[in-house]
């Protein structure tokens, strides 16, 4: 079964079909900018798990210290996780006489890769900045540049074609380059982690890697960190493992996704190997509850399950949108971040939640000041045993 296969199986993946489905109530909240982690939890007390676990059970909410994470599973589940490890993504140039920064999203199979030109920030980070022109050449470090040559429209060379391609402003954010060296070893050289103006300063490449991250062979592996992951430490994951969770890793290799822009992730690339099929099925099976950690997971697991929520090996590209309507196949919770309420993750979210659920939990974690982004709290969504959550075909919808 081809990876695009995988992807598609439901027909067309995109997110405009399933506009009825989102959660319009949640984009009417607001998050105060004070309520952005700016700094790793590792800075702010303890250590990495010393972040807040928000839970919700159907209608249910409870709050908890992450270390307590162990309590909320039980011997049989299987934590799905992302081992891609998070490159030095960002990388300073100048088109003429302009300086930028650049994001370095996905290299294609043409050898082209899709990036992000931004305009630096006094404090470091970096702001939009419209994208192109066609033709222009951006110089970097150590004598090196790149051509943009078009922007990035219905999909990604060597996969994918999007049935719904995004609209003018998205293609214009990221667009196609031609880079005569080899982009790994110029990140490694002259790259930083991908960073945007709610944090308080450049941080180094190991607070973006997760404890599960294992660095690709050729180099690849995320523009932005799977963040989901982060709170997790090896005695946590010992700890787990003790009390009969198992882990099953596989591996999507996540793209650039501003801040500023909510639009549909882009295909990636995705592996889930036939050691974590088996597990998930045989999990599923012996009546274990299967969760993801982040949405990459799901994004990945789903892709490689059929229609009957059978998992098989698969790699390649995805770009499958899990929405409402689409619905999860394999995923019975997610462990996740707190989305901006415009994300498109949330649709996701709603897939797994319920959309009530998810409103509850979001009322719940801005009621309580938890914190967002990718060095902030997490939030744990459980299934509700004791009733089947609603979907969008419902009257509760």
């Amino acid at each position: 079964m081809s990876a695009v296969e995988a992807a598609r199986r439901d027909g067309s993946p995109g997110a405009p079909a399933d506009e009825g489905c989102r959660a319009s109530s949640l984009e009417a909240l607001r998050v105060p900018v004070e309520l952005s982690a700016r700094v790793p939890a590792e800075q702010r007390g303890s250590g990495r798990d010393d972040v807040r676990l928000l839970v919700t059970r159907g209608p249910a909410v409870s709050h908890h210290a992450f270390r307590e994470l162990p309590g909320q599973l039980r011997a049989g589940d299987v934590l799905v996780v992302n081992t891609s490890a998070t490159l030095p993504a960002a990388v300073n140039g100048r088109v003429g006489g302009e300086r930028v920064v650049v994001h370095f999203s996905t290299r294609g199979e043409d050898g082209r890769w899709a990036v992000e030109l931004r305009a630096p920030g006094a404090s470091g980070a970096s702001g939009p900045r419209p994208g192109g022109p066609a033709g222009a050449v951006v110089r970097l470090p150590g004598g090196r540049e790149l051509v943009l040559e078009e922007p990035v429209g219905g999909g990604l060379p060597g996969g994918p074609d999007r049935r719904r391609a995004p609209g003018p402003a998205v293609g214009a954010r990221l667009w196609w380059a031609r880079v005569p060296q080899r982009v790994p070893e110029l990140l490694r050289r002259y790259g930083r982690p991908i960073r945007y103006a709610y944090t308080e300063r450049d941080q180094p490449l190991s607070a973006y890697q997760t404890v599960f991250a294992v660095q690709g062979a050729d180099g690849s592996g995320s523009a932005e960190m799977p963040s989901a992951a982060r709170p997790f430490t090896a005695a946590l994951v010992a700890e787990l493992v003790s009390r009969g969770v198992q882990f099953a890793p596989l591996s999507l290799d996540t793209g650039v996704a501003s801040a500023e822009a909510h639009e549909p992730p882009y295909p990636e690339r995705f592996a889930v190997p036939s050691a974590t099929a088996w597990l998930v099925n045989a999990a599923r099976a012996a009546g274990g509850r299967v969760v993801a950690v982040g949405t990459t997971a799901v994004r990945a697991l789903e892709s490689a399950a059929d229609a009957d929520g059978v998992v098989r090996p698969a790699a390649g590209w995805t770009d499958l949108v899990v929405t409402p309507r689409r619905g999860v196949r394999v995923v019975d919770g997610l462990l996740t971040g707190l989305h901006e309420p415009q994300a498109s993750h949330l649709l996701m979210l709603e897939a797994v939640a319920g959309r009530e659920a998810l409103r509850l939990g979001y009322e719940a974690a801005l009621e309580r000041r938890y914190l967002w982004h990718e060095f902030g709290d997490v939030h744990l969504i459980l299934p509700d045993e004791e009733r089947n959550a609603p979907n969008c075909s419902s009257n509760e919808w």
